[in-house]
């Protein structure tokens, strides 16, 4: 099962280079950072100050980069516009996503309003929910459409990707009911793991992990004494 969904053709470059996960995931941030140039009207731009941009060092932008091909020139620099199309390209961005949402509750109408996802090539097409008193209501331009037409919906739509924002207890059921529709890649909040076909792409997220995660090291932050006991402990 691959690690990210949707970016089947971001796992190589033109020559068939398998790009690291930790590479592929810092590409999505130099995009960020070139779309933010572009904004501002700059043409070039050196790897100290897109690494900088990014935050990350400039011998890593560049190894994260030759992955793709080389497209800086010494002493001169990287054209914005020429590296972000480069990279949109390898991510996949310049194909038509058509994204789906399961579950119209906060948190999936909360994704089906935000602008951003069109900026970056994500066009949400349809929104679904089980509850009655939810369905027919309108998020935006969206009307909420009862489950039981998801396979209907989707083709209509032609969506291709899709976002599960269910509770656990019935995640895998729509995940299943997803993956009969035809949808291959799926980006999961559910609190669950799923089982998906090998040729099914999925991603999970965890915010409470990820919260989890964030307290761990906050308290380190906080309480330097904390890793101080942990190194001695190391060293006995």
């Amino acid at each position: 099962m691959s690690e990210l969904p949707g970016l089947r053709s971001a796992a190589s470059d033109q020559q068939g280079r398998q790009i690291p996960p930790a590479s592929l995931a810092r590409l999505t941030i130099y995009l960020r950072a070139l779309n933010s140039l572009l904004a501002e009207g700059i043409e070039r731009v050196s790897s100290e100050e897109l690494a900088d941009a990014a935050g990350v060092n400039s011998p890593m932008l560049r190894k994260d980069l030759s992955y793709l091909g080389s497209y800086g020139t010494r002493g001169v620099g990287y054209d914005v516009q020429y590296l972000n199309s480069q990279i949109s390209t390898a991510l996949g961005l310049t194909q038509d996503w058509r994204v789906a949402i399961v579950g119209a509750g906060n948190l999936g109408r909360a994704l089906a309003g935000y602008s951003g996802f069109q900026s970056r090539g994500f066009e949400v097409v349809a929104l679904f929910d089980a509850d009655q008193m939810i369905v027919g209501t309108e998020v935006g331009w969206l009307r909420v459409s009862p489950v039981e037409d998801l396979a209907t919906v989707l083709h209509r739509t032609r969506a291709n990707m899709a976002v599960l924002a269910v509770p656990a207890g019935v995640a895998q059921q729509l995940c299943d009911e997803l993956v009969a529709a035809g949808v291959t890649s799926i980006l999961s909040f559910a609190p669950v793991v799923l089982q998906v076909p090998d040729r099914v792409q999925l991603r999970k997220v965890d915010m409470a992990t990820e919260l989890q995660i964030l307290a761990y090291h906050a308290q380190r932050a906080q309480d330097p004494d904390l890793d101080a006991g942990s190194s001695a402990r190391a060293a006995q």
